[in-house]
């Protein structure tokens, strides 16, 4: 399972999908969108979001960290 989370400096919401994620030993790859090259590609996929976190498992848009949670509930 391929997972990638876009996150900001001093978002909640992300450090708690960030720590869901880890507490079920499943790894990720952070996109911090401090870096420009992580905005471009946020504002590529995602064109209508604003907000942060955002999830992708698989290549698949799960959405925030209230959707994580769902998902991961879900199996």
């Amino acid at each position: 399972m391929q997972i990638e989370i876009f996150t900001g400096p001093g978002c909640v919401h992300c450090e708690a999908a960030k720590s869901l994620l880890r507490a079920r030993g499943l790894a990720f790859d952070e996109r911090d969108m401090t870096d420009p090259e992580a905005r471009a590609d946020y504002a590529a996929r995602l064109p209508r979001e604003k907000s942060i976190p955002q999830i992708f498992i698989d290549g698949v848009h799960i959405g925030g960290n209230e959707d994580l949670q769902q998902h991961l509930a879900r199996g």
